[in-house]
């Protein structure tokens, strides 16, 4: 006799599906009297043995060599700025995870209701400045990296921005799990580990938008992350689902991976309190086939394994326009399959934590709540209703209870198209157990509660359904998330208003106002003021007398700057700060891309998504039309004009036609305008490549206007809007998302509004459809700027006209109607810039009227009102 093997287990993971411990902290034993028992050796050695947060130089310096010598191998002799980089970073990471361990164990030993942020993306940006300022380490730190020979200002440029988002949505996620911290709140973000990201946007000579791979971990090991190899969970796509005769299905076969997690340690600001992100990686459950290998099918060996490690590989574009039409059948596969993946993981954690806790599933909505943000995880919903049902046997009427009871949903747009939707055949292939429970829920809750509530009205019935009639039949993910959860927010007034109105009138008639609410977006000041900005943090710390640590918590004490605005020593440091500010991205734009910029010019910076709805297009046919005035002008009155340097920053999705062409003519636009030696001391145009975090917190503290002009009605907030002005640079906007409370918050005197508002915007696209008005008798100035782009001012003008068509033709976004209004808003900014003194007021007074616009302020309302969890201070 000997061992033998079940041959279906080779190649397998050894490791089962188990976890030795709580993941959250060891739960530990105690006597007959309650005290707690040390589990192993002698108490008194452990204790010895264990150390603290570093919190003085001496041992920020031995940390730091430590890690040197032990985890990089390396000596004083052949050490980069790289790799003293690695080290210190590695030091602050021990910090973290001493204060993460403690803060997990306190979790676990109080067990409160915890609240789980689920978002496709995560903007997190650079950690090591953040991770010493919310320690309170940056003092220490940059004096104990002096000391062993470095500059931090070096070290901090060595770390890459970490390549998990897309833009605005991700880095609200990231403001709020920093507030979540901060405020000391038990929240965990779920999110996927992307190998590449998006894209690294370059440009082309012609000035056209190419994209290769972001390999961000390219570097080696990430420092700011834990692997959790004793974390992981089998995740199943395609095969049968069988209903069973108990209500139940059998769901097997297809295709199993394994989510392996990742961990990234969030700390509160000046709290010991450290939540965390956890970040899913796709693995092959069976990692490489030896039998096809050996048989010589080289490409089927490593086929399922290729197959799994591509859903976490990269993050898939999903733009508002080309996402659900344009993607590929496997492109919109690999989405689908990127979304199940993670909510599938991530619902399975929460489940496992929770049923650690011992209590019933009927307590499930007591101890979780689950935040969806925007439609992205919306499968989070079919998929927890599968876990009750066919894993805990749980009746389907009381766990569709305990969903709706548990899950929120956030929505991010009012645009139609913007409402994610996925072909029923391709549901029913990839996930044919969740096509069925969506099935169910529309049969068993949406068509009997409608039919009840509103008998007879058919056409209401086919609005509602979670299935959109068609070749082939959708699913309609807003409707689900909507009819699927407790409470449904906007993320600015105006939005909230327009949602209910709009795209989920229905649902709102059918539900009730009351689950329909707003919570304004908010934005952390900790990175938005005090990291990408210090220098104003320092003054307004003075100013107020109060120590950051306060007032960074407590953003509504930077009124207390408003009287220093009629202080004119106050007005000098400022506009001095604001200066150096110009100098430090005049000195980014010479060093990356060899151009000077003029800082004694105004500063105008768009930086967003590329969109047609953000309207970057308006601003440049704004630039080049000012061009063409000054080219017009004489010498004598040049003089008297207003230097402006623009700024543009943003990617388009590679499927964005329009969006990247968009792009070019920024790129030819600008070759040209700067070339010419009339008016280059007057206007200089710039586009700087590759957008990221780390690329705004230079640009935002610089500028003297920012740029927030998207149609009325289509941008849901926005957050870049609240960066600028919080760091006092004046808003040029239409009235809309936050804008409009943005206005109300600093004074209309402060901004520079224009366009038509959003109740007209519906009729004027009718007046364009079917009473179509030539541009040229609509807009002479605009009709001279298109003929002039088609005419070859800017290169071969056929390149750019399915551009330009969109305007002359349909101009869905108003740009026509719109165009006069916003050049006489830019004349009202040019003529308010002339009154310098006043203008600094304008910009203190922003700045100190922002209280409103702190995540942590938004996240308490999402505690209280919606996840109903309190704060649990570490001690």
């Amino acid at each position: 006799m000997t061992s033998v093997i079940d041959p279906n287990t080779i190649g397998k993971p050894v490791r089962p599906r188990r976890h030795v411990r709580t993941l959250t902290g060891y739960t530990p034993e105690t006597d007959e009297t309650g005290k707690e028992k040390w589990p192993r050796g002698d108490e008194k050695v452990w204790k010895e043995g264990s150390r603290s947060v570093n919190t003085d130089v001496s041992s920020v310096t031995k940390s730091i060599v430590n890690h040197v010598q032990t985890s990089l191998a390396r000596q004083a002799y052949n050490l980069d700025n790289l790799g003293a980089y690695q080290a210190a970073a590695l030091s602050v990471r021990d910090d973290l995870i001493l204060n993460w361990n403690e803060t997990q164990m306190h979790y676990t030993r109080k067990a409160p209701k915890r609240a789980y942020y689920l978002s496709l993306e995560f903007l997190m940006g650079r950690t090591f400045d953040n991770a010493l300022l919310n320690l309170g380490l940056k003092d220490q730190y940059r004096e104990g990296v002096t000391k062993l020979g470095f500059n931090m200002e070096d070290l901090l440029e060595q770390e890459r921005d970490a390549a998990l988002g897309n833009g605005g949505l991700g880095r609200l996620a990231a403001c709020y799990l920093d507030s979540s911290a901060s405020q000391e709140l038990p929240v965990w973000g779920y999110g996927l580990r992307y190998q590449y990201g998006i894209f690294q946007q370059l440009i082309s000579p012609e000035g056209q938008q190419l994209e290769q791979p972001d390999p961000w971990l390219a570097g080696g090991e990430n420092p700011w992350e834990l692997p959790r190899l004793d974390v992981s969970y089998e995740v199943r796509f395609y095969g049968t689902a069988e209903r069973l005769p108990d209500g139940r299905a059998l769901w097997q076969g297809g295709q199993e991976v394994l989510a392996v997690a990742y961990d990234v340690m969030v700390p509160g600001c000046y709290t010991k309190n450290t939540n965390n992100l956890r970040l899913w990686e796709s693995k092959p459950k069976r990692g490489f086939d030896l039998n096809s290998f050996n048989a010589g099918d080289y490409e089927h060996a490593v086929e399922s394994s290729n197959s799994a490690a591509a859903i976490t590989s990269v993050l898939y574009p999903n733009d508002h326009t080309c996402a659900q039409s344009s993607i590929s059948t496997l492109g919109k596969e690999l989405r689908l399959k990127q979304q199940y993946f993670w909510t599938a993981a991530s619902l399975a954690d929460i489940v496992r934590r929770f049923k650690n806790i011992g209590k019933p599933f009927s307590e499930f909505p007591d101890y979780v709540a689950i935040q969806l943000n925007d439609t992205h995880p919306t499968l989070a919903i079919p998929e927890l209703m599968r876990i009750l049902i066919d894993e805990e046997e749980i009746p389907w009427g009381k766990a569709w209870d305990i969903v709706t009871n548990t899950v929120f949903y956030t929505n991010h747009t009012v645009l139609p198209e913007a409402l994610e939707k996925w072909p029923v055949p391709l549901m029913e292939h990839l996930l044919p157990r969740h096509m069925q429970i969506i099935y169910d829920i529309n049969l068993y809750v949406v068509e009997p509660s409608v039919e009840k509530k509103f008998p007879g009205d058919r056409d209401r019935l086919a609005r509602m359904s979670l299935i959109e009639e068609g070749f082939p039949k959708q699913v309609r993910m807003a409707h689900l998330a909507c009819i699927g959860n407790r409470k449904v927010n906007g993320v600015a007034e105006l939005h909230s208003d327009l949602v209910k109105t709009t795209i989920l009138k229905d649902f709102v008639e059918f539900e009730g106002q009351s689950k329909f609410s707003n919570v304004t977006n908010g934005i952390t000041p900790r990175r938005w003021l005090d990291q990408c900005n210090p220098e104003l943090s320092a003054l307004i710390s003075k100013t107020l007398k109060v120590d950051k640590s306060v007032w960074l918590k407590d953003l509504d004490m930077l009124k207390g700057l408003l009287p220093y605005a009629e202080d004119a020593e106050f007005r000098k440091e400022w506009a001095a700060i604001k200066q150096r500010n110009k100098e430090r991205l005049a000195h980014h734009v010479e060093t990356t891309l060899g151009l000077t910029v003029n800082t004694n010019a105004m500063f105008d910076v768009q930086i967003k998504r590329l969109h047609e709805y953000k309207r970057q297009t308006l601003n440049i046919l704004g630039v080049i039309h000012r061009y063409l005035t000054l080219k017009q002008m004489s010498a004598a009155e040049r003089k008297k004009v207003n230097p402006r340097v623009v700024f543009f920053a943003g990617k388009a999705a590679p499927g964005y036609y329009i969006a990247k062409l968009t792009i070019r003519l920024i790129v030819n636009a600008a070759r040209i305008i700067n070339a010419d030696p009339d008016t280059r001391n007057l206007l200089t145009v710039y586009f700087l490549p590759d957008y990221s975090v780390s690329l705004a917190e230079v640009l935002i503290p610089s500028s003297d206007i920012s740029q927030h002009i998207s149609t009325a009605g289509t941008e849901a907030s926005g957050t870049s809007n609240m960066k600028f002005c919080l760091n006092g640079g004046l808003l040029v906007g239409t009235v809309d998302g936050a804008n409009i409370e943005i206005a109300e918050a600093v004074g209309e005197n402060n901004v520079f509004f224009f366009g038509h508002l959003t109740p007209a915007v519906e009729d004027l696209r009718y007046q364009h459809m079917y009473h179509p008005v030539p541009v040229e008798e609509k807009c002479p100035a605009l009709a001279k700027v298109l003929d002039k782009i088609s005419g070859g001012m800017f290169g071969d003008g056929g390149v750019y006209e399915p551009l330009l068509n969109t305007i002359r033709q349909n101009d869905y976004y108003l740009i026509t109607e719109d165009f006069d209004s916003y050049i006489g808003a830019l004349e009202m900014v040019d003529q308010a810039y002339l009154d310098k003194e006043e203008w600094i007021k304008k910009s203190i007074r922003t700045t100190a009227n922002m209280g409103k616009f702190s995540s942590d302020r938004a996240i308490l309302e999402y505690a209280e009102s919606f996840w109903s969890i309190e704060p649990v201070k570490v001690t």
